[in-house]
């Protein structure tokens, strides 16, 4: 049986193993096992490595459908603070398949360095030379960044109004992503920017996603709705996130959430499709 912590930042639900003291054979079977069971949006695998100040841990990311994302703001979040716990620190360096994230752990809330925002196409990815900004994808005026995953953000008048089962889809499939995309609704208001995504590897709508907000931040930044140095709150339906801008950098902040605790069989004897 392998143990593991239950997190959650504004509703983004994780499963988190101590890949130090717990081996799983087949990752991406425990995880869409897992997350099917509990109904939660990823497995963090992580790995301490507590010889240096400030601590690192290796964070992999499985998520429902047994694949593997490059990184999760949210997820990285959770993961800080768990390390943080088990190591006495207030500052951890989290190593995820997007590179090195630094983070600090103040009580319930989590900063995490999600580095430069891409819109190059071949780091989104998206086919083309130039990069997709403000064009009709499925019928929203997309732009596409790579905020450690790659979004295709569209700003819209109203995000209750957005049908995602029906909407996202189509522009998560779309053809000028090669890899695919998490598809990030916006609607701007008086105080910041309401959020909803589709997200990739979910395979439906999230109640929170931190790159999808950051990525929220970046585009209304560079389409000159908020300055290009500013503190932006974004609203997902589980909670506020902010991000602080700072040129080409962004910084996400957020609660985080320990929830509970369980073991699961590593060898799960229910297949999951993945």
């Amino acid at each position: 049986m392998i143990p593991y912590d239950l997190y959650h930042g504004t509703s983004n639900d994780f499963a988190i193993v101590d890949a130090n003291a717990h081996h799983v054979p087949d990752r991406s079977a425990f995880a869409a096992s897992l997350c099917a069971d509990l109904g939660i949006d990823g497995v963090l695998f992580l790995a301490i490595n507590d010889a240096t100040r400030p601590p690192r841990a290796v964070m992999t990311l499985v998520q429902p459908d047994g694949g593997t994302a490059a990184m999760c703001g949210n997820g990285a979040r959770c993961a800080a603070r768990w390390v943080a716990a088990r190591t006495d620190a207030d500052e951890v360096m989290l190593d995820t398949q997007a590179g090195t994230r630094r983070t600090v752990v103040d009580g319930d809330d989590v900063a995490v360095e999600m580095g430069a925002p891409a819109f190059d196409p071949a780091a989104v990815p998206v086919t083309g030379d130039s990069p997709l900004v403000r064009e009709d994808i499925a019928g929203y005026t997309v732009t596409a960044v790579n905020t450690g995953v790659p979004h295709a953000v569209a700003f819209v008048d109203d995000v209750d109004a957005i049908d995602i089962a029906a909407d996202a889809p189509p522009i998560r499939h779309h053809d000028r992503f090669p890899e695919g995309a998490n598809a990030t609704f916006a609607e701007e208001t008086e105080t910041g920017f309401r959020q909803r995504t589709f997200e990739r590897g979910v395979e439906g709508e999230t109640q929170s996603c931190g790159t999808g907000a950051v990525a929220v931040a970046v585009v209304a930044a560079r389409e000159g709705r908020v300055p290009e140095n500013a503190t932006v709150s974004v609203s997902p339906p589980g909670g506020t996130l902010t991000i602080e801008l700072d040129g080409d950098t962004a910084v996400l902040h957020g609660p985080t959430t320990v929830v509970g605790d369980g073991e699961a069989d590593a060898t799960p004897a229910r297949q999951v499709d993945t």
